[in-house]
């Protein structure tokens, strides 16, 4: 380091030095220069007129007419190095980023002449490419312009292939968006050239090494000779191999031999690494000269540099934006007669070095990472037979030929960080690829020919097969094709029985007995199934200990003593066993309380990350069995886990660690995982748990409630709130009290996070009260006290001003206490301004700006007010804010799930005393008039699919007052219809004659239902309109009876 005093003199001295000396020294200089201000970036503000102003001296000598390609290169190292940034410290101004930008660029677009040696204009390269990428990376530069981002990419591109042996590419100097593969264009001559030397070259090495070379090896001999001369052919061979599901050629070191080789008399393939030439080998070869050696060492290194750069800038572009260039580096199937285009997979299958080809597959997973949306549009499943290609298909193919591109590399890779990155790459496309609308089968073949590696050397290369597997079984679950592979015998993987990382049957018995027997989780009668492979293999792996010694990569991973796998192993076996149990649980029910033998000798074990899986995959077992017991559930109650199984794996688990872990754990994402886990308990079997055990769970939620950890308290109240809904619980008076005393306690905490879970949780209390107050009656209203009454509504009376986490469930608490207020409690002085404040904070809600959500459950809320007889609504001054508020929202609130629950509430009143006026009533009325003539107006297609159930709403309201009008509202009613009557008049037929999808809206779905409440609101206006003497009988009932008599004759004529 400098101090910034001798920094000044010497930077001043350098400048001198540039203006005076001669230009031999000029080199020397600024070595010296660039060593000056390498981190020192933010130091040399006053300096950077002179370097980088309009004439700095950097900008002269990086001129591309500049003719010493030392001295430019010098410079624009300097540059690069006054590029870094320091942390905490100032960055360069944004007119000096631009210029530097524009150099560098300006340098990489330049081509080789031939007066400059390889191993200089490779070092131009490396000092260029570091320089953009200090800019991407420490000045936070975000590309926006299109011609800056394609000529970036262009550059990149072809830096990216820089010295490839067998390859040369002409890249224009810029990438525009397109769906299609655009300017790659090869040099026939110069491959043509390449080709016969490169064939020559990597044919004698292979004659050389060919003695060492054992069958079913690999040599990188093979690779190179593959990639530079007749790729084609030769990938096209090794593509047949994987589609016949040949794992058995798959150069992963220690492969076991499959059973059916064995059985059929063929050697086994060789346990030793397979034979690759490593840097030295083949980048520093004495056959071939030093020189040569260097270069391809230097050119290697501009690859690495631009696809590091390539990484920066993939984080410093728009995802859609970037995705506009997928054809530019994704690759394609080629079309008949014509090349595969360059792409990223061309390094990872083409170049000899593997680092190299690890930086390409980190690059290509960086931008298949969150790729789900842009992929989404892929479509195969049927043969499209059109006059042009589909965009969907294009995307199609492309997923196909990385999935195809990926196994080939597999399979032909043999240095262990590439193929760790090879199988994270995969695992990133499986994750955002859609299979449901894909042709079936690229999953199985990535399936078949992983499963090798599990038993690989390096643990790096196991836990990311491991990642890749828990990527199948998680990705669009269930899908049919990864169910298919889940039943596939475990013998069918390629791996032996003995010796490998996947237990036999037997082995699988001693070490786990519940596998050798028939579960209690299974369908009552049915045979013990073949045991899951992927289920054996995660299992064995956490709980068995490891047979094999230690690798070198497993020494940085200590295991208590080596006993068992190692670490981060077994933590992706839980975590594949939790997507296992969250994606396919039909398929690991029958191993439901082995499984949870599993869960609690991890939460036994001393290490606190095992502790944490083992209690997420607790809570994913029980998350399991209660989707499955819902009422909706497509599982038949016969092929259900029963009740008494899952009682039993409860009473093991608070018989184990559960409980100490919730109570003297020092780890808070522990206890809060715990926490998680006790919640998913199934309500049945809770209320068949013995009492202590009951007791058990209550108190120690409670006194979570009170942690002074964020997390686990938040943890604590959601798991109180789902637990006040057990029907054994809510009837408990007590129990209710002291979870609503705790309750309300969170909601005043500090942390966001907190009081949107104890909202969440009091919206679920006063849930309860009103299922209570429906079906205890006027017991269990007496004996809750009033002042808990009082608190919880001014409580959510002040969580509804809050943020809209916590809002969108105060505002549902506030509706539910409103609802269940008592006569006595709305004449009560204390409850007076209370009840006030709060309806004025739902009328406040319903017409603000908060989300839509938020709205809605306003909306609700005011609609279970209504419900309340012991409310003054027809009278009271809040209920003509109410009214107006909902007849606002129903016709011109955006989102149409809102104006469904407005118009909903205002629906619900069951006397027409409650709507007020009949001024106040005929507003209504033109409001829902107007909403219907609405129904079809927005600007989001997202919201069009609930135009139909927002229309039957509004016609099941415009019945509902119509059922209710007094002789006083006919005018003014009349008067709508005349003007309005032939807009709404096509909608209401379309009611009469629709049926709505069952829980759309609060419309009766039964068509026979809607004919009745037409038919009654004509009685009801026909006897008003005889007292009347007729005189508004022609606009109201007729009306109607015209639209009964239209609706009659359509349905009698279709159904003759």
């Amino acid at each position: 380091m400098v101090d910034e005093q001798s920094l000044n003199f010497l930077l001043s001295y350098c400048i001198s030095a540039l203006r005076q000396c001669s230009s031999w020294t000029h080199v020397e200089i600024l070595q010296a220069l660039a060593a000056l201000v390498y981190n020192n970036g933010p130091k040399c503000q006053k300096f950077l007129p002179d370097l980088l102003g309009t004439a700095g001296l950097l900008l002269q000598f990086s001129d591309p007419a500049q003719p010493d390609v030392e001295l430019r290169r010098a410079a624009v190292r300097s540059m690069a190095n006054l590029c870094l940034s320091v942390p905490g410290q100032p960055y360069l101004d944004e007119s000096y980023r631009s210029v530097c930008f524009q150099t560098f660029l300006s340098v990489l677009q330049s081509s080789k002449t031939t007066d400059v040696d390889d191993i200089t204009f490779c070092m131009l390269l490396q000092s260029a490419l570091k320089g953009v990428q200090s800019l991407l990376n420490g000045g936070k530069m975000k590309l926006m312009q299109i011609d800056q981002i394609g000529a970036l990419l262009a550059v990149l591109k072809k830096c990216m292939f820089h010295g490839l042996p067998g390859l040369s590419i002409e890249v224009p100097t810029a990438l525009y968006p397109a769906p299609l593969p655009q300017y790659d264009k090869r040099s026939p001559v110069k491959q043509e050239q390449s080709e016969p030397a490169t064939s020559k070259q990597t044919g004698s090495r292979r004659k050389k090494c060919k003695g060492k070379q054992k069958k079913g090896e690999f040599g990188e001999e093979g690779r190179e000779d593959s990639g530079d001369a007749g790729e084609e052919s030769v990938l096209g061979a090794d593509m047949v191999k994987l589609q016949l599901g040949d794992v058995q050629s798959s150069p992963c070191p220690q492969a076991r031999p499959r059973v059916s080789d064995v059985c059929a008399g063929k050697d086994p393939p060789s346990c030793q690494p397979c034979k690759r030439l490593s840097s030295s080998e083949s980048e520093y070869s004495d056959t071939e000269g030093g020189i040569q050696s260097k270069v391809r060492s230097y050119q290697a290194n501009v690859r690495q540099g631009a696809l590091a750069c390539f990484l920066s800038t993939i984080k410093s572009i728009e995802k859609r934006v970037l995705y506009g260039y997928w054809s530019a580096f994704v690759p394609d199937a080629p079309g008949i007669g014509s090349p595969q285009s360059v792409s990223l997979m061309t390094i990872a299958l083409k170049d000899p070095s593997p680092k190299t080809r690890a930086c390409a597959l980190q690059v290509l997973s960086a931008f298949l990472e969150g790729s789900k949306q842009f992929l989404s549009v892929a479509e195969d499943a049927n043969d499209h037979k059109r006059a042009f290609t589909p965009f969907s298909v294009t995307i199609a193919s492309s997923i196909r030929e990385l999935h195809r591109c990926l196994l080939l590399a597999l399979v032909a890779e043999s240095s262990s960080q590439t193929l760790t990155q090879i199988i994270k790459c995969l695992a990133n496309l499986v994750s955002n690829a859609p299979y449901s609308r894909l042709k079936p089968g690229l999953l199985t073949r990535v399936w078949n020919q992983i499963k090798p590696y599990i038993s690989h050397k390096d643990v790096n290369v196991r836990v990311s097969s491991l990642t890749l597997l828990g990527a199948i079984v998680s990705v669009q679950a269930p899908l049919p094709e990864v169910q298919l592979l889940l039943q596939q015998p475990g013998c069918s993987s390629g791996l032996s029985s003995s010796g490998s990382a996947t237990p036999g049957r037997e082995q699988w018995r001693k070490a786990v007995p519940w596998a050798g027997q028939s579960p209690q989780g299974s369908p009552a009668g049915c045979a013990p199934p073949e045991p899951c492979w992927l289920l054996c293999l995660c299992v064995s792996l956490v709980i068995l200990p490891r047979e094999d010694s230690c690798s070198d990569s497993d020494a940085a991973f200590p295991s208590l003593g080596s006993v068992y796998e190692p670490c981060p192993l077994r933590l992706e076996a839980l975590q594949v066993l939790a997507l296992l149990v969250k994606g396919y649980f039909p398929m690991t029910q029958s191993y439901f309380l082995g499984l949870g033998e599993v869960a609690c000798r991890c939460m036994e074990e001393m290490d606190p990350s095992i502790q944490l899986h083992g209690a997420k995959l607790l809570e994913e077992l029980g998350t399991g069995v209660l989707q499955q017991h819902k009422p909706e559930s497509p599982t038949a109650p016969e092929q259900r886990v029963p009740v008494s199984v899952v009682v039993t794996f409860w009473t093991m688990m608070l018989n184990g660690p559960l409980p100490g872990t919730l109570q003297n754990s020092p780890h808070a994402t522990l206890q809060t995982s715990a926490c998680d886990a006790l919640s998913s308990i199934l309500p049945e079997a809770f209320s068949l748990l013995q009492g202590d055990q009951q007791i058990l769970c209550v108190t120690l939620l409670l006194g979570l409630n009170h942690s002074e950890n964020p997390l686990v308290k938040a943890a604590a109240a959601r798991a109180l709130g789902v637990y006040i809904l057990f029907p054994c619980l809510r009837q408990d008076v007590m129990f209710v009290a002291d979870t609503a005393n705790a309750i309300l306690t969170s909601l005043h905490d500090k942390s966001p996070n907190v009081r949107a879970k104890a909202a969440w949780s009091l919206g679920n209390l006063t849930d309860t009260l009103i299922i209570n107050m429906e079906t205890m009656g006027q017991s269990f209203q007496e004996e809750l006290s009033d002042l808990l009454l009082l608190k919880l509504l001014r409580s959510a009376t002040e969580a509804s001003k809050d943020r809209d986490k916590v809002k969108s469930n105060a505002v549902r608490a506030l509706g539910n206490v409103l609802h269940f207020l008592q006569p006595c409690h709305v004449a009560n002085p204390r409850f007076r301004e209370a009840i006030e404040e709060s309806l004025q904070a739902l009328i406040a809600t319903v017409g603000s700006e908060a989300t839509m959500k938020v709205r809605w459950n306003a909306c609700y809320a005011l609609g279970n007010v209504f419900k309340n007889p012991a409310l003054p609504l027809g009278e009271a001054p809040w209920a003509t804010e109410a009214f107006s508020a909902l007849s606002s929202v129903v016709k011109s609130c955006k989102n149409f799930k809102v104006r469904i629950k407005s118009a909903m509430a205002l629906s619900i009143p069951s006397r027409r005393e409650c709507y007020g006026s009949t001024e106040q009533f005929c507003h209504i009325w033109s409001a829902l008039v107007v909403a219907l003539q609405r129904s079809e107006d927005t600007e989001d297609f997202l919201e069009f699919k609930y135009s139909s159930s927002l229309r039957s709403q509004l016609c099941q309201a415009l019945l509902h007052l119509l059922q209710l009008a007094r002789s006083s509202d006919l005018p003014l009613l009349g008067s709508s219809l005349r003007e309005h009557g032939q807009a709404i008049r096509p909608y209401v037929l379309q009611y009469l004659s629709s049926p709505g999808q069952e829980g759309e809206a609060g419309a009766p779905t039964d068509l026979r239902d809607r004919e009745r409440a037409l038919q009654g609101a004509i009685e009801h206006l026909s006897a008003m309109e005889t007292e009347l003497q007729g005189k508004a009988r022609l606009r109201v009932s007729l009306f109607l009876e015209d639209v009964l008599t239209h609706h009659t004759s359509a349905t009698e004529l279709a159904e003759a």
